[in-house]
Parts: C-alpha cells; sequence; structure tokens
C-alpha cells in the first residue's frame, strides 16, 4: 500500500472526490480553526488543527475504564465487551514527507494471551485489541512480562494480566524504522518503570512502546518542533478506490488520530469524513450562490 505521494497531475489520494484535505480531528467541526501553534493559515478553507486539549488520548489508557488495576470487578465486565472485529479495523499508512514509516493491512491475525506467550520474544512490541477501545501497546521483557505505559505510569506486569483476556498480535513490523537490539529495547523499557505522571515524556501506550522499541525522539512527547508545513501524512484507506489523506506537523500528532480512528472504527470513520467533506461542499457551494 506505501507508494510515492507526490503527483502534481493527478492527486493519487481521493475520496468522494476531494483532494487531500488538511484536517485532522474531523469530529471537533465546531472548534475554531486556527493554527494549533498560533498561526493563521495560509488558505481559505476550513482547517482544524491538532489541538491536545481535544484529545482523548491523553497520558493513554485513561481511556480504558476496565483497566482499573486490574480488579476482577472488571474482569466480569470485559465479558461484555464486543469481540474484535478485524473487518472494523482500518487500513492506514503514515508517511514522512515521501517516506512510508508505518504500515498497517486489514486482517492482521489476533491470539489469545496464552498463545501470544508462546510466540513473543523480548524486545517484541504488543498490541491489544478490542472493539471500540483503544489499542493497548506494550513490551515484552521476558518471563511471561511486558512494560507498558497504562493511566500516566509506566508498569511493569503479566502479560496475561495486561491483555484482560483481549486478543493481542506481535507488531514489530508496523513501524518501518530500524529496530533497536532486544536487550537495549528491553532495557529502555525496564529502565522507565515506575515513572509517572510529569515524569513521562510519552502521550500514551504506542508511544512509548514504540519509544524503547526504536529509539526516535518522535516518539516523545515535543520531540518534534512544529513549525511551517506539516510534514506528515495519513491515508486512509476505505477500498481500492477510496482513499483520504490527512497532514499533520508531528509523528505524535498522527498516532493520537490514528489511535482515535482505531478506538472508533471504520465505519464511523467513513461516516464521519463522509459528513464532513458533505458539510465542506455546502459551504463552497453557499460562497457560490452569494
Amino acid at each position: 500500500m506505501c507508494s510515492a505521494l507526490s503527483d502534481p497531475v493527478h492527486p493519487p489520494f481521493t475520496f468522494m472526490g476531494n483532494q487531500v484535505e488538511k484536517l485532522t480531528h474531523l469530529n471537533y467541526a465546531e472548534v475554531p480553526t486556527s493554527d494549533p501553534n498560533g498561526f493563521d493559515p495560509d488558505d481559505d478553507g476550513p482547517r482544524i488543527g491538532v489541538s491536545y486539549i481535544f484529545s482523548n488520548d491523553d497520558g493513554d489508557d485513561d481511556q480504558d475504564e476496565n483497566f482499573d488495576h486490574f480488579a476482577s470487578v472488571n474482569h466480569a465486565a470485559n465479558h461484555e465487551e464486543k469481540p474484535f472485529d478485524p473487518q472494523d479495523e482500518l487500513e492506514c499508512a503514515i508517511y514522512y514527507r515521501e517516506e512510508c514509516v508505518y504500515e498497517r493491512d486489514i486482517g492482521a491475525a489476533t491470539l489469545s494471551p496464552e498463545s501470544l506467550l508462546n510466540k513473543c520474544r523480548p524486545g517484541d512490541l504488543l498490541e491489544f485489541v478490542a472493539t471500540g477501545q483503544y489499542p493497548h501497546w506494550a513490551v515484552y521483557v521476558g518471563d511471561f512480562q511486558v512494560v507498558h505505559l497504562h493511566r500516566a505510569e509506566i508498569k511493569n506486569n503479566f502479560l496475561t494480566d495486561v491483555s484482560q483476556g483481549k486478543k493481542g498480535r506481535i507488531v514489530n513490523s508496523l513501524y518501518r524504522y530500524r529496530a533497536l537490539p532486544p536487550e537495549s529495547i528491553v532495557r529502555n523499557a525496564l529502565d522507565h518503570v515506575g515513572s509517572r505522571d510529569r515524569e513521562l515524556y510519552w502521550r500514551n501506550s504506542e508511544c512509548f512502546a514504540a519509544w524503547c522499541r526504536f529509539g526516535k525522539r518522535e516518539f516523545k512527547i515535543g520531540g518534534e518542533i512544529r513549525i511551517g508545513k506539516q510534514p506528515y501524512r495519513l491515508k486512509l484507506l476505505f477500498s481500492e478506490k477510496k482513499s483520504h489523506v490527512l497532514e499533520f506537523q508531528s509523528l505524535e500528532d498522527v498516532i493520537m488520530e490514528k489511535r482515535r480512528n482505531d478506538q472508533i472504527g471504520k465505519d464511523a470513520v467513513t461516516q464521519e469524513l463522509s459528513n464532513h467533506l458533505n458539510t465542506t461542499n455546502e459551504i463552497k457551494e453557499e460562497r457560490f450562490v452569494d
């Protein structure tokens, strides 16, 4: 799916006839469309900038209300969760300028926690998924344990406890950066166990786990200066012929939007984007009438 983004004659990514949109959190249509860095946008069209104020992904997994201290009462609640539906997962890719740095195809197999343990090796990145919830990432450090960021604290727990019965998968190959040696990945994770609140440099479990494996500052809060043109693009692929591209100023911003899409699901993202584009077309038509 990763392919060149630049084609001035034939823009490659369209959805319902629209070209690349400078949009991020599309469900915040009522939010003033000023640039999050305080600069006025050069273009005239509506533009919704990234702002952490409106993010539900703050500090990770505050979103996951069923994850509180692994209490048994919450385990009982998990039986009411909807099983993970891979068909509601949105295929996507992340580009930095013209380089594809992340790619996810739909249909990746998920395993029970017990089966996952049989395949894990120290340094592996794990993702636990459930319909309607943000994905939870962790680093496998050996001895049936993982290190993960949860509720503004980095913790070391048994994999089966962290999974809460959710299915999971090894996701080492989603990001296309060169991985550190396994012992360095494990050391990165373990060195930060116990860090919490203001000591944290990562906004969610995915950013922390990915930083442990790749060591790139782009995964950290404020790891990139948000100035000028938006170099990151998130390509959402709805079908072979329908796709859409969103632009961002940092990898952290892209990850937050991608995780939001994972939480609401493909159908909701499709409807949300369709509603937004229809509203935009109506605004343009009103301007022509005037």
